[in-house]
């Protein structure tokens, strides 16, 4: 391996960390309201409240693409980047602060 090639590895690698320490930030900015899951409305049938207006998705690493909410209604799971992207945050959700 070249000293070229091992930068390049050490780089991605660096890279890496950053964006996982990056991603578990951003992750820990939800405040588990369940607005963007329909808490306050027609809820996920994944939501699952876990105290009081705290909530946890029980399928949350499988959550995107279709899914139904508690009547029945189907809809797409999205990232809530999308959710920042489109302007669609709830009043209240940790990520319009």
């Amino acid at each position: 391996m070249t000293n070229q090639e091992k930068r390049t590895t050490d780089d991605e690698i660096i890279y890496g960390l950053f964006q996982q320490d990056k991603a578990k930030e951003f992750e820990a900015t939800c405040i588990r309201c369940g607005k963007c899951c329909g808490a306050l409305d027609d809820p996920c049938r994944n939501l699952v409240m876990t105290g009081e207006d705290r909530y946890i998705c029980r399928n949350y690493g499988k959550r995107f693409g279709p899914q139904l909410t508690m009547s029945g209604k189907q809809f797409n799971c999205v990232s809530i980047r999308e959710h920042i992207a489109a302007g669609t945050l709830r009043e209240g959700c940790g990520y319009r602060k």
